[in-house]
């Protein structure tokens, strides 16, 4: 499986994260990756994400989100998805960079939905146009996970 790097951005364009993954599929318009949670372990929204969680992470380049679903990495049991509202990503050969918007959507495996860091999304300054976008990208997400049928 090819490697790839990704960045995550911030709206002035600098570097806030990088890693790598193994690309699993791609198509014209999106890229699945697996990497390994890389940090430390972390309570989070009532779970544990842990060093070595199995992400399996999809970036777009024609929506404004992408979907993390995550695996524990001792049973296997899926968590849940994590889903950052950012603008469309862009992808290459080797890399996969996005702009990320602060906003969340996090989806627990039982189906709870909750919106994360609207007040961190509200501090970024981004005008009118680019909130519209974003929150449409997060209304978008919100629709699939009620269906039941995250995007593939």
């Amino acid at each position: 499986m090819p490697v790839v790097k990704i960045l995550k951005k911030n709206p002035a364009g600098g570097t806030i994260w990088q890693y790598e993954g193994a690309e699993l599929r791609r198509d014209e318009n999106s890229i699945t990756v697996e990497a390994p949670f890389n940090r430390d372990d972390m309570p989070f929204q009532g779970i544990v994400l842990k060093r070595n969680d199995r992400f399996v992470e999809t970036f777009y380049a024609d929506k404004w989100f992408n979907i993390f679903e995550i695996y524990d990495r001792d049973d296997g049991a899926l968590k849940g998805w994590y889903c950052n509202i950012a603008m469309p990503a862009l992808i290459e050969d080797g890399l996969i960079s996005y702009v990320d918007l602060a906003l969340d959507l996090w989806v627990s495996a039982d189906g709870r939905r909750t919106v994360l860091d609207e007040d961190e999304f509200e501090g970024l300054g981004l005008d009118d146009e680019m909130k519209q976008k974003a929150r449409a990208g997060l209304r978008e997400l919100e629709r699939y996970f009620e269906s039941k049928n995250p995007p593939p």
